[in-house]
């Protein structure tokens, strides 16, 4: 599990908001974070070699070009 993973698991487990003395702590809500989540999941993809479409030029047997 990535460190990202397991703080949206924990901020979701725990309280949205918390105060005390007179100060007030507020998450992101748990939809920004996963969207955070997909957002650098997706630009780890796109930085793989191996990622995306593979386009090749298909050729039958004995055909000539």
């Amino acid at each position: 599990m990535s460190e990202l993973e397991q703080k949206i698991k924990d901020n979701a487990s725990g309280p949205k908001s918390a105060e005390s003395d007179g100060q007030k702590v507020e998450q992101h809500s748990l939809s920004d974070q996963i969207e955070a989540d997909r957002y650098l999941n997706s630009k780890a993809a796109v930085k793989k070699a191996r990622s995306g479409l593979k386009i090749t030029k298909m050729c039958p047997p004995g055909s000539v070009f």
